[in-house]
């Protein structure tokens, strides 16, 4: 019992200090963008998947404990540490993700849940997402053409005036999208392509 019980510890990888932290924020990095928020709900991911994992392989719970402790004011140095280095930065990452967000068709009232649900403050992410009506029919217009609703392809007004609600756009901008013909929304969207 005992040998099988050293086996699990063996098995078990080292609490994840400081250095492993950085390590994870740095595989983590150089895959995706992060916010400073998002790096940190990574780390702690981390951290928790460890405790289940020492937990389940029997290690005590005040060893577990205390291992978390350390884990967890490691986090805002190595997210400091990472912002400093510049492989995070909250406004490079809020101004790329929003130009992303309404190319695609994403409305602004949803670009900004999208930017506040990665951890982007508010104020930057209004700054970066001004309220613009030109803007905002030729994201609906994208919407529609992704989605193939008129003016891009058979279906309902109805229809397409649920979808866009659901989108996030407002009535106003959805019947001026759907009142255009499909030249010219589709000229709306090349130039918000463009940029």
């Amino acid at each position: 019992m005992q040998r099988h019980a050293r086996k699990a510890e063996k098995s078990l990888p080292k609490p994840p200090d400081e250095a492993a932290l950085r390590e994870t924020a740095l595989a983590h990095l150089a895959r995706f963008a992060a916010t400073e928020a998002g790096l940190a709900r990574v780390l702690s991911r981390r951290i928790d998947r460890w405790a289940r994992a020492a937990g389940e392989a029997g290690l005590a719970p005040e060893i577990i404990d205390s291992a978390l402790r350390a884990a967890r004011e490691a986090v805002p140095r190595v997210v400091a540490a990472m912002r400093g280095a510049g492989a995070v930065d909250d406004a490079a990452f809020a101004e790329s993700r929003a130009r992303r967000l309404i190319r695609q068709g994403k409305s602004r009232r949803a670009a900004l849940a999208h930017l506040a649900g990665k951890g982007v403050d508010a104020a930057l992410a209004a700054r970066l997402l001004p309220a613009d009506p030109a803007s905002d029919l030729a994201a609906a217009c994208a919407y529609l053409r992704r989605r193939r609703l008129p003016p891009f392809g058979p279906g309902g007004r109805d229809r397409a005036l649920a979808s866009l609600a659901r989108g996030g756009f407002s009535r106003d901008v959805a019947e001026r999208a759907l009142d255009l013909e499909q030249a010219h929304a589709e000229a709306l969207v090349e130039a918000l392509r463009r940029g």
